[in-house]
């Protein structure tokens, strides 16, 4: 091999980068178009006369923004600009998450702390927010999450209603997402960890805490509880990656 050609991996380290840069040439060409979630992309043809490069690679870069929900490839119909959705963070999130629980599980805790941080932060705004049918909502989701932990049940689809009915009022749908995004993560890791019983009940009264602290007003209280909450899975985490 002469000192021009590069390396086999050296070849395919370049073609990565090549593809990378295209991926972000069709996201400034969505932003210069003014397109937004919903409308149709440039077909696959003007893509190819616009940008340069060959159909194949069009197609791959394509498939990999799809991937991370900028583009909705639908059959038939054609490709639009992708609604807000954060299903690929999620499931990179939850990923390593739960894989770190082999190795020290420090994904794991970073996970925990920018929930804990995101939530408790913002508790004082919901309570200001707050209505009376969406306090009901989460009032239901803590009397759910108290019957399903004296049963020995999981919690989480009560314990999804419960925060989502708290900052629901906010009226943010990147918020919205993002802490569904977290909940999706933690749920799995939190299933992974197969909490006792006790630990059960102990986090269905710690909902019980929060949200009596959110009827009364009690920014404070209700801010200090949010933070403290997160401390359960911390254990977890603790007792699992030092019994393995």
């Amino acid at each position: 091999m002469s000192a021009a050609q590069p390396s086999g991996r050296q070849a395919r380290a370049n073609a990565a980068n090549r593809l990378q840069a295209l991926q972000q040439e069709i996201m400034e060409l969505i932003l210069e178009r003014g397109l937004v979630p919903g409308d149709p992309l440039p077909t696959e043809h003007e893509l190819v006369e616009v940008l340069g490069v060959g159909r194949n690679t069009v197609r791959e870069s394509l498939k990999v923004l799809q991937a991370l929900g900028i583009v909705d490839v639908r059959h038939g119909y054609g490709m639009f600009v992708a609604t807000k959705q954060l299903g690929a963070l999620a499931a990179t999130l939850e990923f390593h998450s739960r894989l770190s629980l082999r190795n020290g599980g420090h994904e794991a805790m970073e996970l925990v702390e920018v929930r804990q941080a995101l939530e408790s932060g913002l508790i004082g705004a919901a309570i200001d927010a707050m209505t009376a049918p969406a306090l009901e909502a989460v009032r239901a989701a803590v009397e759910d999450m108290e019957a399903r932990a004296e049963a020995g049940l999981p919690l989480s689809e009560a314990d999804k209603r419960f925060h989502r009915g708290l900052f629901e009022p906010l009226e943010n749908g990147m918020l919205t997402n993002l802490l569904g995004v977290f909940w999706s993560a933690y749920s799995k890791l939190h299933e992974q960890m197969d909490p006792t019983d006790d630990l059960l009940v102990e986090t269905a009264r710690n909902h019980r805490e929060i949200y009596e602290a959110v009827a009364a007003g009690d920014k404070a209280k209700a801010g200090e509880l949010m933070a403290g909450h997160f401390d359960g899975i911390r254990g977890l985490i603790h007792t699992t990656v030092g019994g393995e």
